[in-house]
């Protein structure tokens, strides 16, 4: 029974005590008297009733605000007490009670601080111990996660319902790329933790190669494997290698206190497991729990090594057509009585064969050149040792003097570093053999995101015309020779080549411009609402996670996953016209917020500015121009959001802009709502504010990024992290109970 239900009650039951003696004594003297005994007790009564009944009236006025006054000093103080006691035992350790209230109640809160701070004491400790424990296996989880970042193929793992539990930058980036999404932040992500895999490859593709594994693991192949290739929507080719993920469950151990282990292990084996049991061996039972892709792009390799071929067929089948008419032609010029005439055009026959031939000879050696062009590697590598190893070419091969001037040795650079030295040692060889040249500097300088790398040379002008044959003809230095030209490194590498002329020092160098390198996924991330440098981009959690362990509505909050967003808008109206002007999201999954999965973006509203709602999440026009309408927005949200229950703190207000939209875009956002407002009132039903600042402090979150749809984001998600323990010690552990619960709430009857 709620404490104000209990209060009415203490009223009425107040009220009747205080008049009902008086109305049974009335009645008792009233039966008791006669007729002429009742006139007269009415004519004594009658001219002092008014008086009576206000006295009464008082009386019990003054009855009822000393028992609402005890009220709310015992029951709502110890209400609010209680509220905030489960508050600092769970969700926020450092908060404590405020003394308040009369003597009785602030003792019990100092009472209740004091035990608080004992018991943190003892979790302190109890932490620390955890925390050392865990240490090494916290090592060992950087450490993979610092391998897989460096890898240069892309590998996903996945838990056999295909749900995204492990993936690498490389493979972030490659998706990415791949995806036909659109152009906004987020938007183009194929890719995610708890995403399902099936919505880059066609399930049945995946089934097949799982099914040819399982085939293998049955006849005892020690690596199962199987490889398909296969097109993404997007158009691109795909190599796909596919690894299982075993759960080897050793068998019983002879010692009684020893229980089967599982352990999660790669195909190949673990050594040091073997070795831990001296026992005889039993074969383990290896069972399949989710599989491995790693992902090699080969669109381009593909399209390149069939123009290979086509060339390959183009010369052998066009040169043999023309080498039979030569022979032919050839043939019939042995005749000694042949005709001038025909001699003529059998000689023409052959001239012009061989000229064909030529032709294509050439065509086929241009074409090779491309072809090499495209198999070029770009390695970053800093530009002083590019240099120390183009000065050692250099001298050796030319025997020219060369010097180092201002080089900037923190430079770096992505370069194929054999065909850039090549160029830039064909160039020094061009100078010394027709200019005499006998000395090269170099020097290399930053211009922003740009390199400048100058060869240096003293002595006779050259013309542009020069610099321009040398760019252009294929490089022949000391008898060796390539069918590149300088041109053609220089394009590859995305850069620039001109002449400059220093009159006063009587120099001339060329400059040749290259992108300098720079580290993967530069700094567009926020540190503070991204998380670390080091992205979450793992949780081996995910392999005893299924999705069809149970049904929605009665999974546990923990096992769900959450799309977490907020949205900016132009006025508190949707109804009457307002509009989305920035969607934020963030996602939890398994209990875990993942700042790296995030979507942001700014929508151009198409319309005019509120200036009260500018005042508050500070967009302003002149950032809204140019962004993306919400046609182009909603459909990359959709899909970021797709396979999740939402959760939004006053979810009302951001759903109803949403639903809004669901004509234009025709796009439904159907899936499950948590309001967060509505979870707090669950929770703190005798708390005076529910906004997300006043939430946020009394759970001990700071707040960063307010009133930016993602910084609002991740503060609700992490509201709602420190909600999900305090909702389960009301019996609240499901969906359903959550939904259930905030619909009972006041604030749920809020309509936009």
């Amino acid at each position: 029974m709620q404490a104000r239900t209990r209060f009415v009650l203490a009223v009425i039951v107040l009220f009747l005590l205080m008049t009902g003696p008086f109305l049974l004594t009335a009645l008792i003297i009233w039966v008791e008297t006669q007729d002429e005994g009742r006139q007269q007790l009415i004519q004594v009564i009658a001219p002092h009733l008014t008086l009576g009944t206000m006295l009464t009236a008082l009386g019990f006025a003054a009855g009822v605000g000393v028992v609402r006054a005890l009220f709310r000093q015992y029951v709502q103080g110890l209400l609010r007490m209680s509220e905030h006691l489960r508050l600092m035992l769970g969700a926020n350790r450092g908060f404590r009670v405020q003394p308040d209230g009369p003597p009785e109640v602030q003792a019990l809160a100092v009472a209740a601080n004091e035990l608080a701070t004992q018991r943190d004491e003892l979790l302190t400790d109890v932490e620390a111990q955890i925390t050392r424990a865990k240490e090494s296996v916290e090592l060992e989880k950087n450490r993979l996660a610092a391998l897989m970042s460096e890898l240069t193929q892309s590998v996903v793992v996945c838990n056999l319902d295909g749900r995204i539990l492990l993936y690498n930058n490389r493979a972030r980036t490659q998706f990415r790329a791949l995806s036909d999404a659109p152009a906004v932040a987020g938007g183009g992500e194929l890719i995610g933790l708890g995403r399902s895999i099936y919505g880059v490859f066609e399930r049945n593709l995946i089934a097949h190669a799982l099914d040819t594994i399982q085939q293998r693991l049955r006849r005892g192949v020690a690596q199962p494997q199987a490889n398909f290739v296969t097109t993404t929507k997007a158009g691109q080719l795909l190599r796909v290698q596919m690894a299982p993920v075993l759960s080897v469950i050793a068998p019983p151990r002879s010692d009684a206190a020893a229980d089967a282990v599982a352990v999660v292990e790669p195909t190949q084996g673990s050594a040091a497991a073997e070795a831990a049991d001296s026992e005889p061996a039993v074969a383990p039972e290896r069972t399949l729990t989710g599989f491995i892709l790693m992902l090699d792009n080969i669109t381009r390799n593909f399209e390149t090594e069939s123009r290979r071929d086509q060339m390959l067929h183009s010369l052998t089948e066009g040169n043999r057509a023309s080498l039979a008419n030569v022979r032919a032609a050839a043939e019939m010029l042995d005749y000694a009585d042949l005709p001038d005439e025909m001699r003529q055009r059998f000689r023409g026959v052959i001239r012009d064969e061989v000229e064909a031939m030529g032709s294509r000879l050439n065509q086929t050696a241009n074409e090779f050149a491309d072809s090499l062009k495209a198999r070029w590697p770009l390695e970053e590598m800093l530009g002083a040792d590019l240099i120390s190893a183009v000065q050692r070419r250099i001298e050796s091969r030319i025997s020219l003097r060369t010097k180092l001037e201002e080089v900037d040795e923190s430079l770096w650079m992505k370069v194929d570093s054999f065909s850039l030295m090549q160029a830039i040692t064909y160039l020094a060889s061009r100078l010394s053999d027709e200019f005499e040249v006998r000395e090269i500097r170099f020097r290399l300088s930053g211009a922003g995101r740009l390199l400048h790398l100058d060869l240096i040379w003293q002595g006779q002008a050259m013309s542009t015309e020069t610099v321009m044959s040398w760019e252009l003809e294929p490089m022949q230095i000391e008898g060796e020779s390539s069918p590149l030209t300088v041109r053609d490194v220089i394009d590859r590498h995305d850069g620039e080549m001109w002449l400059e002329r220093e009159k006063v020092r009587h120099r001339a160098f060329f400059r040749i411009v290259l992108p300098a390198a720079t580290p993967q996924e530069a700094a567009v991330v926020d540190n503070y609402l991204r998380g670390e440098s080091r992205p979450e981009y793992y949780d081996f959690d995910l392999f005893a996670w299924s999705d069809r362990s149970h049904g929605l509505e009665d999974r546990l909050l923990s096992e769900l996953t959450y799309t977490v967003f907020d949205t900016e808008t132009t006025g508190l109206n949707p109804s009457q016209g307002d509009e989305i002007i920035q969607i934020g999201a963030t996602r939890i999954l398994n209990g875990k917020l993942l700042r790296s999965e995030s979507f942001e973006q700014l929508i151009d509203p198409q319309r005019p500015l509120g200036a009260e709602s500018a005042k508050i999440h500070g967009i302003t026009s002149d950032m809204l121009r140019g962004q993306p309408t919400v046609d182009k927005v909603l459909p990359a949200f959709h899909a970021f959001a797709a396979d999740t229950v939402l959760i939004a703190h006053n979810a009302a207000f951001d759903m109803r802009f949403l639903q809004l939209k669901e004509a234009q875009t025709r796009l439904k956002f159907d899936q499950p709502v948590i309001d967060t407002l509505l979870l707090s009132a669950v929770i703190h039903p005798n708390q005076e504010s529910h906004r997300l600042e006043a939430i946020a402090e009394r759970m001990g979150l700071t707040i960063i990024g307010r009133h930016t749809a993602l910084g609002d984001a991740i503060v609700t998600a992490e509201v709602f992290l420190k909600l999900v323990p305090l909702l389960a010690e009301r019996g609240i552990r499901t969906l359903r109970e959550a939904r259930e619960a905030a619909e009972k709430t006041y604030y749920a009857r809020i309509k936009y």
